[in-house]
């Protein structure tokens, strides 16, 4: 198959994808709002559950999206130096959400920075954003698909903090985040925290966090503990399904983390809302591929 037969399926199939991830919810996120829908003890909270899982059921019955704010497209790249269309990928990515703009079909919200002009078809200076990671002796290309939309984007921040502030000012940072802005991402939350030595590492790892499986943990033991903590103490404050209170405000508390400078220590939070819209779908060098995050779905 020549490069461009290889460029023109990539493009077809990434189309599909990004359709598909704003109709349909991740395996994990789907198990953990039915674990959390069960463990709600008033009315208020019971009802609001039972409307997420008659929202999800009318977007798949009536295949459209699940939220009307299909968001900022955005791609995490994990790609093989050896695969085929290394650098055909922006290009082939572009054209894809075009196509799903119309196809699926997604809001329009890509706006530009200065001219503030909606483009109409959610491609923009940058736009959709693609985070790469090369992984070398490979010829595969894993790519997590995620909606950035307005609620869950609101409580993103990023701040490098004094020295002597520690773990215990992230861990404060955390919670002053969420209490401050939490409800507008549309509880029950996946949080994503990124700890590094400078804000934009902070940042962007926070947003890779949300990439990751609920009930995921960190690689280090210490990491996992800190997630747990978290999440106990998030869950504590009881904003609930909506921000109308119930238990368990969180789905989970994903952290990521890269070694800091030694006077410096950063902490980035972003939010994933109960309509988590992430897909992961890994594709081999002749295009054919696998549905990680949806088990068994052919697009």
């Amino acid at each position: 198959m020549s490069k461009t037969e290889l460029a023109q399926q990539f493009t077809d199939v990434m189309a599909k994808f990004t359709a598909y991830l704003g109709k349909h919810l991740p395996d994990d996120v789907l198990e953990r709002l039915t674990e959390l829908r069960a463990e709600q003890n008033t009315e208020l909270a019971k009802i609001v559950y039972d409307a997420m899982f008659t929202d999800l059921e009318a977007a798949k019955r009536l295949d459209v999206p699940c939220c009307q704010d299909t968001g900022v497209i955005q791609y995490f790249i994990e790609v093989g130096e050896n695969f085929p269309l290394l650098g055909e990928i922006r290009p082939c990515l572009e054209e894809a959400v075009r196509r799903a703009t119309v196809e699926a079909p997604l809001r329009q919200n890509a706006v530009q920075i200065f001219d503030e002009r909606n483009t109409g078809n959610n491609t923009g200076v940058r736009i959709p954003w693609i985070d790469w990671e090369i992984v070398p002796n490979s010829d595969q290309c894993l790519v997590h698909g995620y909606m950035a939309g307005g609620g869950c984007s609101l409580p993103g921040a990023a701040k490098v903090l004094m020295p002597a502030e520690g773990y215990m000012g992230i861990v404060k940072f955390i919670f002053d985040v969420i209490v401050e802005r939490g409800i507008n991402a549309c509880p029950p939350l996946l949080v994503g925290v990124g700890i590094a030595g400078s804000v934009e590492v902070a940042a962007n790892l926070s947003k890779k966090a949300l990439m990751r499986p609920v009930k995921s943990e960190n690689v280090n033991a210490t990491g996992a503990d800190f997630e747990k903590m978290i999440e106990e103490g998030l869950n504590k404050i009881n904003i609930g399904p909506g921000g109308l209170t119930g238990v368990k405000s969180v789905m989970g508390v994903n952290v990521e983390q890269a070694a800091r400078h030694p006077s410096c220590l950063a902490v980035g939070v972003s939010t994933g809302c109960w309509a988590h819209r992430r897909a992961t779908i890994r594709l081999n060098a002749d295009m054919t591929y696998e549905m990680v995050s949806h088990k068994g779905v052919t697009l």
